[in-house]
C-alpha cells in the first residue's frame, strides 16, 4: 500500500478507525510505599469487570476502556475511568503515576492477584511469571494504545489492491506490514514518549550501572538514558525471540514451538512492543489462524506522570498518524531487522541524550536526530498529500526532537535532580489524584452514596 494509492481516499476515512486504551498503575499510599490491600470491593468481581481489574498484582490496577470510533471520545472515556478509580480509592490511596515501580517491600510480601473458579488459570500463570522473572520484574506498568483501522478503509484499501488475494489474508497482510515497520521505527516513539528514567532501590540493583545519578536517598537516575522500562533491564523475555511476521500461518507456527520448547509457558507470555491480538483471546493462536489479526496492541507508551491519565491525547493522534504512516513506509529487504530494531529500542532508551550514540539502519550508523528528521518530514508530506489537517500534532513532535529540553524525560530529570526520584512521584501522583477528585466534583457528584451509585453504573456495570 503506497502514498498514491491511498490519496484516492478521503482523509476523514483513512483516519477511521477503533481506538482503546489499557493503563495498568500501581496502588501506592503514604510517602511512595506500595498498598499491601486487596483490590478494592467497590469495583467488584476483577474476573468480570470489564473496565477495572488487576493486573500481575493485587496491588496493580488496570484500566481498560471499550473500543470508541475516534481518539477524543476514547480519551475523554479514559479521563473519567481513570478520574473514578483515583477518587474512589482511600483518602491516603493514589494512582502511582510512574511506569517504574514505587517503594516496594521483599518480593514475598508483594501480593499476587487473587482469583478463585474460573479465575484459577489466570493465577496459576501469575505464579509462574513471578517464578520465572521475578515478582518485582511484574510491577513495572504501561499504558497500552489499541487499534485497527476500520473495516470500510479496510474494504476500500482491498479494492485498490493489485494482489489476488482473500480479504482477510489482505487485512492480515496489513496489519503485518503495520506490525514489521512499527518494531523498526519504534524507538522514536520510546524518544518522543520515554518518561521512566530513574528507580528506587527497593526494586532492583541489577542494572545501576545504566544509572549515572544517585539522589541520596535510595534512588537512581540516568542523565543519559529515558525509558528504564524500554532498556534491558526493563520487562523481557529471558530469552531473545524472533517469530516470523511475515504470515500469520508462520507467527503461529514459531509461537507454537516457543511454548513447546518451554521457551514460553503460554503464547500470551511473548513480549513485543507490538501485538497481533485475535477475536477470541483465550485462544489467541487458534483464533489468529482461523479469524486473522482483529486489532494491535502497542506496548511502547511509558506512563506519563504530567498527565492525569497517564497519556496526552497528542501522543495519542501522533501514534495513529505513525500507523498509518507504518502502513505507506516502504519496506527494507534487511533481513537481520529484528535483531537490530531491538538494539535501537536499547540504546534509545538507556542513551538516547549520550551524543555518541548511534541507531542502525540497515546495518548502518545514523544519529537519533538525523533519522528522526527524516520521518517527521515524511509524515509532513504524507499529510499533505492526504489532506490530513495534523500539522500542529507533527510540530509538537518535531520540537521535542530539535530541542531534548521539550521531552518528557528531560522534563522528569530536572524534578528528579531537585526533588530525588520518589518524592517527585509522590508530588506528581498526588497532583493527579487531587485533579480527578476535583473533575469528579465538578460532575456535582458529592454525596458518597451517588458518587458509589454512578461508579456501579460506569465501572462495575450494575
Amino acid at each position: 500500500m503506497n502514498l498514491l494509492s491511498m490519496s484516492r481516499i478521503s482523509s476523514e476515512q483513512l483516519l477511521s478507525g477503533s481506538f482503546g486504551i489499557e493503563w495498568e498503575s500501581l496502588r501506592a499510599k503514604g510517602q511512595g510505599e506500595l498498598s499491601l490491600t486487596p483490590h478494592p470491593r467497590i469495583f467488584g468481581d476483577k474476573l468480570h469487570n470489564p473496565f477495572v481489574t488487576t493486573d500481575f498484582s493485587e496491588s496493580q490496577i488496570e484500566i481498560i476502556t471499550p473500543p470508541f470510533d475516534s481518539i477524543d471520545e476514547v480519551y475523554d472515556n479514559f479521563l473519567l475511568l481513570s478520574d473514578l478509580v483515583n477518587t474512589s480509592l482511600p483518602e491516603d490511596e493514589y494512582l502511582w503515576s510512574q511506569s517504574i515501580p514505587c517503594i516496594l517491600p521483599s518480593q514475598d510480601q508483594i501480593p499476587i492477584a487473587q482469583y478463585s473458579g474460573d479465575g484459577k488459570s489466570s493465577q496459576k500463570y501469575r505464579e509462574g511469571l513471578a517464578k520465572k522473572y521475578g515478582v518485582k520484574k511484574q510491577m513495572i506498568s504501561g499504558v497500552h494504545f489499541n487499534f485497527s483501522f476500520s473495516n470500510d478503509l479496510l474494504r476500500k484499501l482491498y479494492l485498490l489492491d493489485e494482489e489476488d488475494l482473500t480479504f482477510k489474508d489482505f487485512k492480515d497482510n496489513v496489519y503485518l506490514k503495520v506490525v514489521r515497520n512499527y518494531m523498526k521505527y519504534c524507538w522514536l516513539i520510546i524518544y518522543l514518549t520515554g518518561c521512566s528514567n530513574g528507580f528506587h532501590e527497593s526494586f532492583t540493583n541489577d542494572c545501576i550501572g545504566l544509572m549515572d545519578g544517585n539522589d541520596g536517598d535510595g534512588g537512581y537516575y540516568s542523565t543519559e538514558g529515558l525509558s528504564f522500562r524500554n532498556s534491558s533491564c526493563g520487562y523481557k523475555n529471558i530469552t531473545e525471540l524472533y517469530p516470523s511476521y511475515d504470515s500469520v500461518e508462520e507467527f503461529v507456527n514459531d509461537v507454537r514451538g516457543f511454548v513447546e520448547e518451554k521457551l514460553l509457558s503460554e503464547a500470551k507470555e511473548l513480549y513485543s512492543q507490538i501485538r497481533l491480538k485475535a477475536k477470541n483471546p483465550t485462544d489467541l493462536l487458534n483464533s489468529l489462524k482461523n479469524d486473522g489479526i482483529e486489532y494491535l496492541e502497542i506496548r511502547t507508551l511509558d506512563i506519563n506522570p504530567f498527565y492525569q491519565s497517564g497519556i496526552a491525547k497528542y501522543d495519542m493522534k501522533f501514534l495513529h498518524l505513525f500507523l498509518i504512516y507504518m502502513l505507506i513506509k516502504e519496506e527494507s529487504n534487511y533481513s537481520n531487522w529484528q535483531k537490530e530494531a531491538k538494539i535501537n529500542e536499547d540504546n534509545t532508551a538507556q542513551r538516547a541524550y549520550q551524543k555518541s550514540m548511534r541507531l542502525l539502519k540497515d546495518g548502518q550508523e545514523v544519529t537519533l536526530e538525523s533519522w528522526a528528521l527524516e520521518i517527521i518530514n515524511e509524515m509532513y508530506e504524507m499529510c499533505e498529500v492526504l489532506g490530513i489537517d495534523e500539522r500542529d500534532t507533527l510540530d509538537l513532535m518535531l520540537d521535542r526532537v530539535e530541542n531534548h529540553d521539550l521531552t518528557y524525560s528531560q522534563k522528569m530529570l530536572k524534578l528528579i535532580e531537585e526533588n530525588g526520584f520518589i518524592d517527585t512521584q509522590v508530588q506528581l501522583s498526588r497532583n493527579n489524584k487531587h485533579n480527578s477528585i476535583n473533575n469528579i466534583r465538578s460532575m456535582n457528584l458529592n454525596k458518597s452514596e451517588e458518587l458509589e451509585k454512578y461508579i456501579n453504573l460506569v465501572l462495575v456495570g450494575e
